[in-house]
């Protein structure tokens, strides 16, 4: 092949990239607006689990894909440039990573001007000086922090204190938790004593933080406040009519041990992979007899069920552990048999229980999903037809929207010379810019 025909394929390569990323450009865009109308919350985690099993692009690949469009709603500038061609996926893809409305102009000239090379080295330059910046504040908390406890005159503690995010965080949860265990226990005590709970004020927020902040140094210096046994401390229980796991429009309750409603729907979930009591009662209300506890799917079946689907079996889904799903319930006769059952994930069995889809199996022995709208919903998704001539179709498609695309759309006005990242940096980045003051430092 001689150069001139070797010059005529680097150019119709250049060409033809530009149209792909001026393509690609589009493409964002229907990802960001189908995330937004939450398109892809037909039983799947996230847009980037729906562009998984809907398109093919690994999961990690997808979730940049929605990271770069969502990033580009608020980036005119660059998304701009993407869909005329002038930049390639890769050079706005790495821009977004630290762009803003405020620093998009200065980042789209170092996109214009360099290569993809370049635009790389100063991303990473560019994150190095934020994080300094964000190195610099933490060390700056992290030597403010105080915490003051002194008695005031009247023999009162005073506490004052600052303290990290971080440490913050933790506090107001424990103080939140404390709350909480102090609310039930007066709950309790009320209806015990049969005082009117309304009847009794409600001590001010700052009041309850300081019942719950003497709780926890209870807490601390008692290691623990609750006596049960670990494995019995965090068991939920839920008392379930035996009429309303066979049929849900059933007369009869579903309720938690502190009197908390749950739906039929709910209870039946619950019931497909739990240990189970039955509990006989007499005319009068009284329990009359307690069976011994029993596993819903014995130990012995469950291995067999986690090696067989080995995961969740709700399409697209990854999720390698899960919970055994009665595919026909056995409080309605289901048999609990490995042929019976099937693993899903936390959020899929919910999505079958109380969501409106439908799961069966197939005389072939293979699953069969539906959505709540009657629609299939098939494990690998049919490939969209592609028209004989891809490339003259989209070609065909930006000529009619007037968009001029060449070899020479996307080519970089670099010259040759050496890239300086520190100086390019200090001249770009807005905080590289700014003069540091003793006062700021501290």
């Amino acid at each position: 092949m001689d150069t001139r025909a070797l010059d005529q394929l680097g150019a119709e390569i250049a060409a033809l990239s530009a149209h792909l990323d001026a393509a690609t450009a589009h493409l964002l865009d229907l990802i960001r607006e189908f995330d937004v109308h939450a398109g892809w919350n037909t039983g799947f985690r996230s847009c980037a689990h729906w562009l998984n099993w809907r398109v093919g692009l690994d999961l990690g690949a997808a979730r940049e894909r929605v990271r770069v469009a969502r990033a580009l709603g608020t980036l005119p500038l660059l998304a701009q440039a993407l869909a005329k061609g002038d930049l390639s996926y890769a050079k706005v893809r790495a821009l977004t990573r630290v762009a803003t409305p405020e620093t998009e102009a200065r980042l789209l000239a170092v996109g214009r001007a360099g290569t993809a090379d370049h635009v790389e080295r100063i991303v990473r330059g560019w994150r190095r000086m934020d994080r300094k910046a964000e190195i610099a504040e933490a060390k700056q908390q992290h030597a403010h922090r105080a915490l003051h406890v002194f008695q005031d005159e009247d023999g009162m503690v005073v506490v004052r204190g600052r303290l990290a995010p971080e440490v913050g965080a933790v506090l107001i949860k424990a103080l939140a938790a404390a709350r909480e265990a102090l609310y039930q226990q007066a709950r309790a005590t009320r209806a015990e004593t049969g005082l009117v709970i309304d009847s009794v004020e409600t001590p001010p927020m700052e009041q309850q933080q300081a019942d719950a902040l003497g709780l926890l140094a209870e807490t601390a210096l008692h290691h623990g406040i609750d006596p049960g046994a670990p494995g019995e401390r965090y068991q939920v229980v839920v008392h379930v009519d035996a009429p309303v796991l066979a049929d849900p429009d059933q007369p009869g309750q579903a309720v938690l041990e502190d009197g908390g409603r749950v739906s039929a729907e709910t209870s039946q979930r619950l019931a497909c992979d739990a240990s189970r009591v039955v509990m006989q009662h007499g005319l009068d209300g009284r329990v009359v007899e307690v069976s011994a506890r029993a596993r819903t799917i014995p130990p012995a079946l469950r291995r067999a069920l986690h090696h067989r689907d080995r995961g969740c079996r709700f399409p697209g889904c990854g999720v390698r552990f899960g919970q055994g799903h009665h595919i026909r319930h056995w409080a309605q006769g289901g048999p609990t048999t490995l042929s019976n059952l099937a693993l899903l994930c936390r959020r899929h069995h919910r999505a079958v229980h109380e969501d409106g889809y439908q799961l069966a199996r197939q005389p072939d022995g293979e699953l069969q999903f539906l959505r709540p709208d009657g629609q299939l919903l098939p494990e690998v998704p049919l490939v969209p037809p592609v028209p004989i001539d891809p490339v003259g179709v989209l070609r065909a498609q930006h000529d009619a929207e007037g968009l001029v695309v060449h070899a020479h759309t996307a080519t970089p006005g670099w010259l040759g010379e050496r890239l300086n990242v520190g100086y390019a940096i200090d001249v770009l980045h807005p905080l590289a810019c700014q003069p540091r003051s003793p006062a700021s430092l501290e």
